[in-house]
């Protein structure tokens, strides 16, 4: 999962971030370093698509939070790749 819009979903489903603070989360989980056009690209077209807002800005940073819309998404996403890992596994067996 390599996708700049689904990785933010997958941050922001754990809870509202500004954007250092998804930079930082995507790093750790998915080892994954998105550069600021890349991330602030992301986050543009999610916020076009309502898949996530701003929030109520803590001093300079602006936080962004998932939408229901986004949310289901992602939802889709992941069982989109569940079933992908699953076809490879069972087919790396038969290798």
């Amino acid at each position: 999962m390599t996708d700049p819009g689904l990785l933010v979903l997958a941050s922001l489903a754990e809870g509202d971030k500004h954007g250092y603070a998804i930079m930082e989360d995507v790093q750790l989980f998915a080892n994954i370093r998105l550069g600021p056009g890349t991330l602030y690209g992301a986050i543009t077209r999610l916020e076009e698509r309502k898949w996530i807002r701003a929030v109520n800005a803590q001093e300079r940073r602006q936080p962004y939070t998932i939408t229901a819309l986004g949310k289901r998404h992602l939802e889709e996403q992941v069982d989109t790749l569940h079933k992908i890992v699953q076809t490879a596994q069972r087919r790396l067996k038969t290798a």
